[in-house]
């Protein structure tokens, strides 16, 4: 992971959501010369703020992280390559998270 790149997928996203540097920063919470470092490879975010990224603005965290995009996990596809033996399992695991989501 090269934090040049991030920085620079950073900024994408920014622009991408129509945001200034300085009203980005306002809404991570940060100081703009700390932010603008973020853009140029000099700084790092947070865990706090990625997480905030993430839930709040929809980033995906593999790509800001990596340049690589996540892909869509298709629960029938999952559930169809399943063991035969850990289906229970993998049900129950699908209705804890269900839970925890309420």
């Amino acid at each position: 992971m090269h934090i040049n790149e991030i920085g620079q997928r950073l900024k994408d996203i920014r622009k991408k959501n129509g945001y200034t540097q300085e009203a980005f920063s306002e809404l991570l919470g940060i100081s703009l010369n700390y932010y603008g470092k973020i853009e140029r490879g000099e700084g790092r975010l947070s865990i706090e703020k990625l997480i905030f990224l993430h839930e709040k603005m929809n980033v995906d965290l593999n790509f800001l992280l990596t340049g690589n995009k996540s892909q869509a996990m298709d629960f029938y596809s999952v559930l169809a390559d399943c063991p035969k033996e850990k289906v229970f399992d993998f049900e129950q695991l699908i209705r804890y998270a269900q839970n925890l989501y309420r």
